[in-house]
């Protein structure tokens, strides 16, 4: 069964973040000069304005920053068997924030603040996606 969704197209700033995935890790950018992490990636630190980075990975632990339930499959053709689901913004530990959807939990018990981790899904052989899970409070 071939992946039907809409699947991210890596560009020579994300390859790095696409292949880090496929190998079953979080990597972020982190700028040589004034250490701050970014995501999602650029040619040079909102901070400091360096050109200046490096790949660092991240812990793969954050925390459910704001959350939507989807309930109406747009497209339908596409998204019909998957509703509802949830996409979030996380806050990782490393303090920067992330698109993803919430899995292995009902849509109910997200809650503001909640403890997720990463896991990984493979979408195609090139693509890897980064979910976030329920994780044990820390």
């Amino acid at each position: 069964m071939s992946y039907a969704k809409p699947l991210p197209v890596p560009d020579v700033e994300t390859r790095p973040f696409w292949d880090g995935c496929r190998e079953g890790k979080l990597l972020l950018q982190r700028c040589t000069d004034c250490g701050h992490k970014r995501f999602p990636p650029t040619h040079f630190c909102p901070n400091c304005r360096s050109a200046g980075q490096e790949w660092v990975e991240s812990s793969g632990h954050g925390r459910v920053f704001s959350w939507i339930v989807v309930r109406h499959p747009v497209p339908r053709d596409i998204y019909a068997g998957e509703v509802p689901y949830v996409v979030a913004l996380v806050t990782l530990d490393e303090g920067v924030r992330i698109a993803t959807n919430i899995i292995g939990c009902a849509p109910e018990a997200v809650t503001a603040d909640m403890p997720v981790r990463v896991t990984f899904r493979e979408a195609t052989p090139e693509i890897t996606l980064p979910l976030f899970e329920p994780a044990p409070a820390s």
